[in-house]
């Protein structure tokens, strides 16, 4: 398992990831992104950081800028 994790989550993994983005929270506190770590087995620095570079990936294919800015500024 450790070098499953080392190469990055498996695709169960990814998918309790992709589920909790697109259905939940593209920003989940610290409460959920730790309840959503156990859920997928991943640590919640891994998950962070997995949710963290989604969420740049979304940016990306919304043609959004790629750091958070208040619609706004």
């Amino acid at each position: 398992m450790s070098a499953e994790t080392a190469s990055g989550p498996t695709q169960d993994q990814v998918e309790i990831l992709e589920y909790n983005f697109n259905k939940v929270n593209k920003h989940p506190d610290p409460t959920t992104l730790l309840l959503i770590a156990a859920e997928a087995g991943l640590s919640e620095e891994e998950t962070q950081k997995w949710f963290k570079q989604r969420l740049a990936q979304w940016r990306k294919s919304e043609g959004l800028p790629s750091e958070s800015r208040s619609v706004t500024d």
